[in-house]
């Protein structure tokens, strides 16, 4: 039995299809909107919530989890608590101050003191992961090139805040930097700065859990960039999660776009 625990976007619907077909699984349904209540074994718990979450997965035999979906920060001070959750949320909160993603490395920990283990959702759903190599018609030219090496180079350089994943790099300037907020946002500012043909590198960070968190794109992101004049995408060797492969693989030829993976 795996234990499934689902935040937001379409990502979780990828795994789901995956294991359905081979696993016996219960679904840990973290949502706000309660998106899998429809799903047999599905259990709608708040993130304070501990006591509850171990329960299901233990009375249920479940010693390993996966995490896939954003989870996102909660209102600390409306959240309901149980008594492991009293326990355990100033770690929570502490490491609320990192990210997004310190909190689910902080869960990760408090499973793990529970004798459940965290594994990697890419198990399931490799062929969401690219490798090297160029995916699109449009290839990147020489200036290009220059501010890919220029842009990784910066990734590098901002150590390990847990929200950095991802700029935006052009004439060997960084034209926006992602943040907590995400890449969404991130890419809004670039569209407001009129920067055109910036490219877009999303790329883990150093000391990433590769098990949760892996920088994520799909059909909306290259809309987003088309709008905001960002020419092309850049991806890390099978370290990435690539929703709507097909779509968004044709879009990018339409709009003259490229896809690298490093």
């Amino acid at each position: 039995m795996i234990g499934l625990m689902f935040g937001e976007t379409e990502f979780p619907k990828y795994i789901l299809r995956s294991i359905k077909k081979k696993y016996k699984y219960l679904i840990i349904d973290l949502t706000k909107r309660k998106l899998f209540k429809r799903e047999k074994n599905s259990y709608s718990v708040s993130i304070g919530q501990f006591g509850k979450i171990i329960s299901i997965l233990k009375s249920n035999k479940c010693r390993k989890v996966l995490f896939a979906g954003k989870v996102k920060r909660p209102n600390f001070k409306s959240l309901k608590l149980d008594l492991k959750g009293i326990y355990y949320m100033p770690k929570i909160i502490k490491s609320s101050k990192l990210g997004d993603a310190a909190i689910l490395k902080q869960i990760i920990n408090i499973l793990k003191s529970e004798k459940i283990q965290t594994i990697n959702s890419n198990i399931f759903t490799p062929e969401l992961s690219l490798k090297k190599g160029i995916y699109t018609k449009t290839k990147p030219n020489m200036n290009d090139n220059k501010d890919i090496h220029y842009g990784i180079k910066a990734l590098k350089r901002t150590g390990n805040y847990t929200f950095v994943q991802g700029l935006v790099s052009r004439n060997k300037k960084i034209i926006a930097i992602e943040d907590k907020n995400g890449t969404k946002k991130m890419i809004k500012k670039v569209k407001k700065s009129n920067f055109l043909n910036g490219v877009l590198i999303k790329f883990p960070k150093k000391k990433q859990d590769l098990r949760i968190d892996l920088p994520t794109v799909g059909l909306e992101t290259f809309k987003q960039c088309k709008k905001a004049g960002i020419k092309g995408i850049v991806l890390k060797n099978k370290m990435n999660i690539f929703l709507n492969m097909k779509k968004s693989i044709q879009f990018a030829n339409k709009n003259k776009m490229f896809i690298l993976v490093k």
